[in-house]
């Protein structure tokens, strides 16, 4: 009787031992990555600035002249913030989309008050110092930076405007 154990050359271990490794390695490029968190952070502080900057400026709009300049600030600060956070996002390969109009006509908004924008910009600070508080790093800077910043436009360039 023939001996019935086939045999296994090294040749043929190596070969399997690659293709084990080329499809883990295929397998692996496949699957998704993680999502970052942070993506989401900064998208939220990302639409929080481009609110706050849209409101300071429709603000402004009926303002005295002024308070008009002061609002006008406001509004650029946020949408440098805008800016950063929209860098910041492309830089960890999420892509931010805009908002589309609807194409119904909706009736006007009320005007907004600075004393809206002074509210929207504490909440805005609040959040961004919670937010800094969760991250590391450059972020950690930025979102404490953007805090510093809404507090300080709050206080200092709406400081005549009561609460």
């Amino acid at each position: 009787m023939p001996n019935a154990a086939p045999t296994v050359s090294r040749r043929h271990v190596l070969i399997g031992v690659a293709a084990l490794a080329l499809g883990g390695a295929v397998a692996a490029c496949g699957s998704p990555s993680t999502p970052d968190p942070a993506v989401d952070v900064l998208t939220g502080q990302l639409e929080q600035a481009r609110a706050d900057s849209t409101l300071a400026g429709a603000a402004a709009a009926s303002a005295p002249p002024p308070l008009a300049a002061a609002l006008g600030a406001v509004a650029a600060i946020r949408d440098a913030h805008g800016r950063a956070l929209s860098d910041e996002l492309a830089r960890l390969g999420s892509v931010t989309t805009t908002t589309t109009t609807p194409t119904t006509t909706l009736p006007a908004a009320p005007a907004a008050t600075p004393q809206q924008v002074r509210a929207a910009l504490q909440q805005s600070a609040t959040a961004a110092g919670q937010a800094a508080a969760g991250q590391s790093g450059y972020r950690a800077g930025l979102l404490a930076s953007i805090a510093a910043a809404c507090t300080t436009a709050a206080t200092v360039n709406l400081a005549g405007v009561a609460a």
